[in-house]
């Protein structure tokens, strides 16, 4: 069982948004933007995920995040350099705690959800991620122990940047949830009012089948 009091989550909210065309962390599809949403998610107060929780955010974004959050901006040396900024800094600023990446365009994704992929997680595992069934991990639906944070400095240092092959790397415990629709990754306009739809009937629609209404975009290069 991983302690969650030393647990900092991470809502990873720092990319161009260039296929969806505005920022996807700013998307409603729950009420609230949808980085807030996140972070709310992991500090639900009657059964709170993580201790602490970041949104990870780049210069631009950081004086647009509510003071209510706590925003945190890729640090100089590893900006422009994809996802794992948000890691390497999270990990560089808090060494000692684990980290829960959580990005910012998988809508559907649960607070059971998350609880039971890290009931799932082994103690002597170095690092676990939610794994689609296409055959990839999703680096950004992930928990990353402090000792992976240090072999991930490393990696980087060595000049790698993907997440994806760093999780093959340390041989990952991969969690196939029961709704593989929950790492459905929201890219596009069209995928955004879609999802916002379905989720905005989703009590009166249970039995809709969502996986036939657009593709899935697995984080096969993150």
């Amino acid at each position: 069982m991983i302690s969650r009091k030393n647990l900092f989550g991470v809502v990873v909210c720092g990319g161009e948004s260039s296929r969806m065309g505005r920022d996807k962390a700013f998307l409603t599809y729950h009420q609230i933007p949808q980085c807030y949403h996140l972070a709310d998610l992991l500090l639900q107060p009657k059964d709170p995920i993580c201790g602490r929780v970041l949104i990870s955010c780049n210069e631009l974004q950081k004086p647009t995040i509510t003071q209510e959050y706590d925003a945190m901006s890729d640090l100089p040396e590893y900006r422009n350099s994809g996802p794992i900024a948000s890691l390497l800094t999270a990990f560089h600023l808090y060494p000692d705690n684990d980290l829960l990446a959580i990005g910012c365009d998988y809508p559907f994704l649960t607070h059971d959800a998350i609880t039971e992929f890290l009931d799932t997680i082994r103690g002597d595992s170095l690092a676990g991620a939610f794994y689609n069934r296409k055959g990839f991990y999703e680096p950004l639906l992930a928990w990353y122990t402090a000792e992976a944070g240090r072999l991930l400095k490393t990696y980087y240092n060595h000049g790698e940047k993907s997440l994806q092959r760093f999780l093959i790397k340390l041989d990952t415990q991969k969690y196939i949830p029961a709704q593989d629709e929950i790492m459905t990754s929201i890219d596009t306009p069209d995928a955004f009012e879609r999802a916002r739809f379905i989720l905005q009937n989703d009590y009166q629609s249970h039995e809709h089948n969502r996986s036939d209404i657009y593709p899935k975009h697995p984080k096969s290069e993150c």
